[in-house]
């Protein structure tokens, strides 16, 4: 039998040579060979890497280092951590180096000079109709010069043993031994925008596609990292559809050292539209071809640069649904009901189910999926934009899960207790984030049931003498907040921020990258403030529980609290932990200083004058000038309002009723304890007396009052903080429309009432 060689061209190559060059190469020698504008290259093959194993030695080692329990988190990550060393350890034959420098000298005399490459994984049972292993080894980009190509192979070839790919594979059914990998070696598209295509909607098969775009490389849009651009073209009329993201970061190639890079889109191109329609129908009608070409509907990968697109992948969709999504569709009356929650996040999707059990699993939720987990977590952002529906088993109205879906936009439904249990990978379901339900099938659309990702905004927004202000959580989700018009924000957290950087701030602190914790979380409340500018953005300080805290990467030292609620959080813990206190508080220097006047700092869990009094020494302390900032503070402990009068006097500017903490502290209510949930009531007569004296007590003092908790989105109640005098209030994204009617009515009727001899008590 004729023996594979190290180096095959992609010219060279057919789909019938997966077994030699994996999904990935067999799909890029096809389309070059059916004339599709792909990159020229060479794959090292299959066959080279398994000769590398049995040739060095390491075969058995390695495949008794991969007999690990994988539903065992550690020792999965123990075995990928032992494989991948031995692999990188090994020295890779010569003659196999040989062919590799030599292939790619060719590539060099074929392009006039030294190309930049990318070497890009790919599995022998990749990309296969029943399986995809996209995404779980890796690509290197901008690789040039023929040791620099051999590194990068012999690290592709490593990548086959990631711990994610362990699990896959064992999970599908595949043997270790049976799984090779080739390495692909392309000439370099410098792509100035790319992204990804759907030649058919990945969920119901209908021929609709499904174009993403970003600036720079693609690898920000695989990776999660940015939101692209989407646009949904019907293939048979060509009418396009065009949702235009925030694009807050690119990945390029350094024109002076050619290393790949992250860098900020500049700003006047963050909210620009990537694609124009020519450019979109140019990317169809290559995907059309590609499409008719397989016989089956594609995911593409497109880079463009300088007007010229390419077309660097191209796999099967596997997530399409036999028999056709429109059989599957019921009316609401005929729907079989699996489970309830909390209704978190309105409006209603339909998707195919997708368990995430831990972060490892991200990138198995597509457009258009329905992400099940038990609970959500800051790392998840980026799947959570990519789903049509979130379902939790555990959170309430105030979770992660809540909170994110609402300001992205997606329907949620949180607390289900069974969701992970009772439904089922691939299982296609409707979401009612209103009603709180879990459908089987998908239902028939009613008017009351927004399409996800819906932003409602009045055509004629009615003006208030109360401001109607905006909470945001996210710097994704700034573009739908401002969207809705809103006076300010009135609660921006910065924990979601943190949290989602994945490590402690004292991890920062005891590396010496204080200066990088800073610049990070600078580029979130940026992008807010920036948006919103003049209008005020009150940021909140650190709020997290130490049980979130424990989660990150350095948070070990964290205590244990039997209630993290009632613990150490809030200014209470920044007036301890005061390091990590003054690398939030330069953070809001740098951008006062930037010129951004329009930032308040808001300081949490304040339940004594004290507290204020020693907070704001430190805000002096680091060179915060009180003339250039409001400095407030949230009303969440009973005591904080009995003892208002002595918290104005230390000299504050606004603050803003936190209901959540409110209501459970007075009522000694838990909102998640499904025994005394019923109990739980925002308008109960003692919550509204504590917030009716802390208005009138502010109102007379000249101090700004307003609500950020969860009460400030109900219509009901902001007609009574309306009667009361209050200031402002601060709405979920989704609630600001709603709350801004209930506001303007309200106000009116105030005027009415006071012009028959009437006051707004009687």
């Amino acid at each position: 039998m004729k023996v594979k060689p190290t180096v095959v061209w992609l010219e060279d190559v057919r789909i019938e040579d997966v077994p030699s060059v994996g999904g990935k190469g067999a799909s890029l020698g096809e389309m070059i060979n059916a004339e599709i504008p792909v990159p020229r290259g060479f794959a090292v093959t299959a066959q080279a890497f398994r000769r590398f194993l049995d040739e060095t030695g390491i075969a058995k080692q390695l495949f008794e280092a991969l007999e690990v329990n994988v539903d065992d988190a550690n020792e999965l990550s123990a075995a990928a951590e032992e494989a991948k060393k031995l692999l990188l350890a090994t020295k890779m034959p010569q003659h196999m180096r040989n062919d590799i420098v030599t292939a790619y000298k060719e590539l060099s005399k074929r392009e006039g000079g030294e190309p930049f490459v990318a070497v890009r994984s790919s599995a022998t049972a990749e990309d296969m109709p029943e399986a995809s292993f996209a995404g779980q080894q890796e690509t290197y980009l901008n690789m040039k010069g023929a040791n620099n190509v051999v590194v990068a192979v012999q690290k592709c070839w490593a990548s086959l043993y990631g711990a994610r790919a362990i699990f896959y594979r064992i999970k599908q059914g595949f043997e270790h031994e049976s799984v090779n990998i080739s390495a692909v070696v392309q000439k370099m598209v410098n792509a100035d925008k790319s992204g990804v295509m759907f030649t058919s909607n990945p969920t119901t098969g209908a021929p609709e596609a499904i174009i993403e775009g970003s600036w720079g490389l693609g690898e920000a849009i695989v990776s999660g990292s940015v939101s692209p651009d989407t646009y949904l073209i019907d293939r048979k009329t060509r009418q396009i559809k065009a949702s235009v993201a925030t694009k807050k970061i690119m990945v390029v190639k350094d024109q002076k050292t050619g290393d790949t890079i992250t860098k900020d889109v500049p700003a006047d191109m963050q909210n620009k539209r990537v694609l124009s329609d020519s450019e979109l129908i140019t990317i169809l009608d290559l995907g059309e071809l590609i499409e008719e070409h397989y016989e089956s509907p594609q995911d593409i990968e497109w880079a463009m640069e300088k007007g010229e697109v390419f077309i660097v992948q191209s796999r099967p969709v596997t997530t399409i649904k036999k028999g056709g999504a429109e059989q599957e569709t019921v009316s609401a009356g005929e729907a079989e009901k699996l489970l309830e929650g909390l209704g978190a996040s309105p409006g209603q999707a339909s998707g195919q189910v997708k368990i995430i059990k831990s972060a490892d699993e991200l990138d198995r939720v597509l457009n258009g999926d329905i992400l099940v987990t038990a609970m959500t977590s800051p790392d998840m952002v980026p799947a959570m934009q990519r789903a049509a529906a979130i379902v939790t088993d555990e959170g309430g109205l105030t979770s992660h899960a809540a909170i994110v879906s609402r300001e992205l936009g997606v329907p949620a439904v949180v607390g289900t207790k069974e969701a992970t249990k009772k439904l089922t990978d691939g299982m296609l379901v409707t979401v009612d984030g209103e009603k709180g339900i879990i459908f089987a099938g998908r239902l028939e659309r009613t008017e009351a049931a927004p399409a996800a990702g819906a932003v409602a905004v009045s055509a004629a927004k009615p003006v208030t003498a109360t401001e109607v202000k905006v909470n945001v959580s996210i710097a994704e989700a700034t573009v739908r907040a401002v969207a809705t018009g809103a006076d300010g924000v009135g609660l921006l957290r910065v924990e979601h921020m943190i949290i989602g950087m994945g490590k402690h701030p004292h991890w920062y602190i005891e590396h010496n990258e204080k200066d990088a914790f800073i610049n990070e979380l600078q580029k979130g409340i940026r992008i807010v403030v920036d948006a919103f500018y003049p209008r005020p953005v009150w940021v909140r300080t650190l709020d997290a529980p130490t049980d979130e805290f424990r989660e990150m990467e350095g948070g070990e030292g964290e205590p244990i609290e039997p209630n993290p609620m009632l613990g150490w959080r809030g200014i209470r813990r920044d007036l301890r932990d005061v390091e990590v206190f003054q690398m939030q508080l330069q953070t809001f220097k740098n951008l006062i200083d930037d010129g951004y006047s329009n930032i308040g700092i808001m300081l949490p869990l304040v339940q004594h004058q004290d507290e204020v009094r020693q907070a704001k020494q430190i805000i002096a302390e680091t060179g915060i000038d009180f003339e250039n900032v409001d400095i407030g503070i949230m009303i969440e402990i009973p005591a904080s309002a009995l003892i208002i009068e002595d918290l104005i006097a230390e000299g504050i500017d606004f603050v803003s009723f936190g209901t959540n903490d409110l209501t459970q502290y007075t009522l000694a209510v838990d909102r998640n304890n499904e025994n005394v949930a019923a109990l739980y009531n925002e308008q109960h007569p003692a919550v509204l007396k504590l917030m009716d004296y802390v208005i009138q007590c502010c109102n007379k003092a000249g101090v700004v009052t307003s609500i950020c908790g969860q009460a400030g989105s109900n219509p009901k109640m902001a007609d009574k903080l309306v009667r009361m005098g209050i200031s402002s209030i601060s709405s979920n994204i989704d609630a600001v429309e709603r709350v801004r009617e209930a506001v303007a009515r309200t106000e009116m009727r105030i005027i009415l009432e006071g012009s028959r001899g009437l006051t707004n008590r009687d």
